[in-house]
């Protein structure tokens, strides 16, 4: 069912009020947009009766659905959702709770690194999904009835996915951990993005603090001009064309124009002067107020070998716990721990100490070992008794 008419909406919402949970997803476009345009709804209630909702559809007021997305009475059940959720802050301004996310159960559960909603649903239901008509234009109207059958079918096999993963986080004791890896998704501060911080997110060849800090004027600018005007940043200008700006910063035309990725029209009719203004203007600012280049150093031999340890480590536990490694800590986390006791380190907080972190511990403090002993990884207790992984 697509419903596009007020009346069947009101209907529709005001029969999923009151429910424990709703499983939820969209469609929607960004490839000539900044923001996401949202182009479908879909929602369904425990029972499966599922309705595809056209936010395009003329004088359809969606509050209904805001009621139920924000309620925090209902369990809003996603797969991957910080999308979904994004579109949703940027037309509302506030954040849906609470929520269920099935990929982050999933990994919690041994899935997986990011495992994705079509192999899910296969591990778990059995059922192969037909993904033929994921990337059409879900803008252009009227739908066809393909298109409405997938973007439904996403809704409904997503209730039995949450039935059987709940219940297994439920039986190993660790629904609080999803609970504690979905807390980024629940600050609206994730959905905000920050001109000023965009420049973080561009790689630069010469991270000196003058280049970094005409990078971030010059990412600072584009973001604005793409959320005023809504379209995406690299229409303005790429993010390699950027950085080459910040590396080389020009100070007249006959500079810029040789920058790669500028055209001569560019720079002599369009964005020139903004582009030398606001290198200009940096370049006046006191260098205090200027990035710093954060310079990698190599870890000494004895810390590169404790984290070859602490990586064997991590695997064993992971392995042993059925865990998604990708889940649990990154490189530089363990970077971290093997030269610092760091409290803020993520692998000494909530379930991943439980999980690895007091062990890793012990192994830096010479309380553990670890080895291989007859083609089995061995955990070595400083009073001698052993712990066996496959």
């Amino acid at each position: 069912m697509i419903i596009t008419d007020q009346k069947t909406l009101d209907s529709f919402c005001e029969g999923l009020k009151g429910l424990e949970f709703i499983t939820v997803d969209t469609e929607f476009l960004r490839e000539k947009t900044y923001y996401p345009k949202l182009c479908l709804i879909q929602i369904s209630g425990p029972d499966g009766k599922a309705a595809a909702i056209d936010p395009l559809a003329t004088g359809l007021d969606l509050a209904p659905v805001y009621a139920l997305l924000f309620d925090p009475a209902i369990l809003k059940v996603f797969h991957a959702a910080r999308q979904d959720l994004e579109i949703f802050f940027n037309l509302t301004g506030r954040v849906v709770l609470p929520i269920f996310d099935t990929q982050v159960a999933a990994m919690v559960c041994g899935y997986g690194d990011s495992v994705g909603y079509e192999a899910l649903v296969r591990n778990i239901t059995g059922q192969q999904l037909d993904k033929s008509v994921q990337f059409t234009n879900w803008s252009l109207r009227p739908l066809s009835e393909r298109q409405i059958h997938y973007a439904l079918g996403d809704v409904t096999h997503l209730i039995e996915v949450y039935h059987r993963l709940a219940a297994e986080l439920e039986k190993r004791g660790r629904t609080s951990w999803v609970l504690q890896e979905e807390e980024i998704l629940a600050d609206p501060n994730t959905y905000q993005n920050d001109p000023q911080e965009a420049w973080r997110r561009i790689k630069i060849k010469t991270p000196k603090a003058k280049s970094l800090a005409v990078l971030r004027a010059l990412a600072a600018w584009r973001e604005e001009q793409a959320q005023s005007r809504d379209i995406p940043k690299g229409w303005i200008l790429r993010d390699e064309t950027l950085a080459e700006i910040a590396g080389q910063v020009p100070t007249a035309h006959a500079q810029l124009v040789k920058v790669r990725g500028l055209s001569e029209d560019m720079v002599k009719n369009r964005i020139g002067d903004t582009l030398l203004k606001l290198i200009a203007d940096t370049l006046k600012a006191d260098p205090k107020t200027w990035p710093q280049p954060v310079r990698k150093t190599q870890p000494s031999p004895s810390v590169a070998a404790t984290v070859d340890i602490l990586r064997m480590l991590l695997k064993v536990q992971c392995a042993e716990a059925g865990v998604a490694t990708k889940l649990l800590g990154s490189s530089e986390d363990l970077e971290d721990l093997a030269a610092h006791e760091n409290p803020n380190n993520p692998l000494l907080k909530g379930w991943r100490y439980e999980l690895f972190g007091r062990e890793a511990l012990a192994l830096k403090n010479g309380e553990l070992a670890i080895g291989l002993k007859n083609s089995k990884i061995m955990k070595y207790k400083v009073s001698g008794e052993t712990d066996t992984h496959s």
